[in-house]
């Protein structure tokens, strides 16, 4: 077995970054095509916040949602991969340094970790949007309701702003 020189690690670590990254936004991209397809041609409401459904707000529910070819839950996987790949780095920084035995920096760097690690399992945040509130923003009549079992759609347009719309793109074309 070839020994750990900085170099070689130095060469992981940023394969370890560079695919991490890209396979995160491949699940990103691939989630939000998926969305867009499922209800690209809805007019979203922002006059209400809506967050996250309850599922998509805890790990376990956001890779079964990934894993049932949700998009929300692609898109939110896709997002934990990118937090995951640079403390997969740090990861692999206490066994490096564990590998060229030193010791001052393995402590350190797992220091470093367990800071980050209890940062992300903090729980009871002041900043959650109560769960009654949270709908997706953008599902239509038209859309496939199986992949959000538990979503109204949308109501069409109303007339009034259907006219108003096309006298507006009227105006811009001249």
């Amino acid at each position: 077995m070839r020994e750990w020189s900085d170099d070689r690690i130095q060469r992981v670590i940023g394969t370890l970054l560079r695919w991490g990254v890209l396979l995160a936004a491949g699940m990103v991209l691939a989630g939000g095509v998926m969305y867009l397809g499922n209800c690209g041609d809805a007019i979203p409401d922002y006059s209400v916040f809506r967050g996250e459904p309850p599922e998509l707000r805890v790990v376990t529910g956001i890779a079964r949602e990934a894993f049932s070819l949700n998009p929300l839950g692609l898109i939110q996987f896709g997002l934990l991969m990118l937090i995951a790949t640079p403390l997969a780095r740090v990861a692999f920084s206490v066994a490096a340094f564990a590998l060229q035995r030193d010791r001052t920096y393995v402590v350190v760097t797992l220091f470093v970790l367990a800071v980050v690690l209890s940062g992300l399992a903090k729980e009871n945040s002041k900043t959650v949007v109560p769960p009654e509130r949270f709908r997706p923003m953008c599902v239509t009549s038209g859309a496939s309701l199986r992949s959000f079992p538990s979503v109204e759609p949308l109501q069409p347009v109303p007339p009034q702003y259907q006219e108003q719309h096309r006298r507006q793109e009227d105006a811009d074309s001249r």
